[in-house]
């Protein structure tokens, strides 16, 4: 399959670009940085990057958002909730929105949301908020898509390489080359509409 890793150079990103390479994928790295490029929060940039690159069978953001809304709500400021939704939310429903006709029959979208859809995290009210708006924006519009074409959502766990550069316990977590196996998963499978998980970090 030919495959666009959006956050290819990220912890996720990287880590799902060697799985699939390894799979015999062929992968279009993408990031803010390459050329084309592609920024979330910029539907323009969306827009042109998608006329560039002709027809694919898989469209995957793994982009990060630094930081994921995560944090005190008193502590947000407006500009930094509006950067959040831009990203997180708008930025990968434009991906989906956007980019229908680059993909081929058959295909799919994989998002990506994160744990606090389902985990009454702490200090994870924004973040849930996206995440939750997210998966159900997934589930809504899979009967919309056409001629086989599927979109999926996988909500990773922390990954433990950034847990421990936080002081944080990595063993509780997931390292990144077990995350992408979510998304391959995610990639080969015939599910739509629906939520994708990491191995052993289901919700409860």
């Amino acid at each position: 399959m030919k495959v666009v890793v959006i956050g290819a150079t990220g912890l996720i990103g990287k880590a799902v670009t060697a799985l699939l390479t390894d799979k015999g994928h062929e992968i279009v790295q993408v990031s803010r940085n390459t050329q084309p490029g592609l920024t979330l929060e910029d539907p323009a940039s969306i827009e042109a990057f998608y006329k560039t690159l002709g027809e694919v069978d898989a469209v995957i953001c793994a982009a990060s958002q630094g930081g994921g809304g995560m944090g005190p709500l008193p502590g947000f400021s407006d500009e930094a909730i509006d950067s959040y939704t831009k990203s997180k939310l708008l930025g990968q429903v434009n991906l989906v929105r956007k980019g229908l006709s680059n993909i081929r029959p058959g295909g799919v979208f994989i998002l990506t949301g994160g744990m606090s859809s389902f985990l009454p995290l702490p200090k994870s009210s924004i973040s849930g908020m996206l995440n939750i708006a997210l998966d159900k924006f997934v589930s809504r519009v899979a009967p919309e898509l056409q001629d086989g074409r599927r979109i999926v959502i996988v909500h990773p766990a922390a990954v433990s390489e950034s847990a421990v550069k936080l002081g944080m316990d990595g063993a509780r977590f997931p390292n990144a080359a077990t995350v992408a196996i979510a998304y391959l998963k995610a990639l080969e499978d015939t599910n739509t509409g629906q939520p994708v998980f990491v191995e052993g970090y289901h919700p409860q």
